[in-house]
């Protein structure tokens, strides 16, 4: 039907809501199929718009995956830094996170499977957002909250495997715990045992 077809003339009059429809439609078919196999008129499709915008607002597919990463950062980056700091809060908090976002997850794992190890896109910003996040962990050990014998990278990789592995392997969560990582009872258990697996990155009391 005629109102479901793309509109440039809508698209042009609402940029800013067409650049979000383009970027929610490109994270599900990046996230579905990786970069190498994502298709840009399909991405196209869903975002109900012609093909042609895309180009116009981000260039080729490069481009729009690169603003795709680059929102999904901010976003973790600005809930990051509203966080108290507390291992207890932050771990059961991305674990949450984790679970309602797995597009992000499928996202990270397509990009390992097609990159391994090698370059990735954009990754002069990522590693600038990464270090943001060693800082905050350095201030979070300064403070007492995260024991300062451990190497902030080994704590934020530590973190991260805790909190994302149930949801980038759904598989073995449900072998390993008989529950789906979609199960409400398996999601309660593991974040109740996240903020009492927390007092392992906290500094050990002082003996008296």
């Amino acid at each position: 039907m005629a109102q479901n077809r793309p509109n440039g003339n809508s698209a042009a009059r609402n940029p800013e809501q067409t650049r979000e429809r383009i970027l929610s439609a490109a994270l599900r078919e990046f996230s579905a199929h990786g970069f190498a196999g994502a298709r840009v008129d399909v991405i196209a499709r869903r975002a109900a718009i012609n093909k042609r915008m895309i180009y116009h607002y981000f260039g080729y597919k490069e481009g729009l995956f690169r603003e795709v990463l680059r929102a999904k950062i901010a976003q973790r980056q600005a809930w990051a830094e509203t966080m108290s700091g507390d291992p207890a809060d932050s771990l059961a908090f991305w674990f949450d996170n984790a679970c309602r976002d797995p597009e992000w997850v499928r996202l990270l794992e397509w990009e390992a499977l097609q990159n391994g190890d090698h370059g990735l896109i954009d990754e002069q910003n990522r590693r600038a957002a990464t270090a943001r996040g060693l800082k905050r962990i350095r201030r979070r050990q300064a403070r007492g909250q995260i024991s300062a014998k451990f190497d902030p990278r080994h704590v934020m990789l530590a973190m991260r495997s805790l909190t994302m592995f149930p949801a980038a392997f759904p598989q073995l969560t449900r072998l390993i715990m008989g529950r789906s990582v979609s199960d409400p009872k398996f999601q309660e258990e593991r974040a109740a045992f996240l903020r009492e697996f927390a007092a392992a990155f906290q500094q050990a009391p002082e003996q008296a």
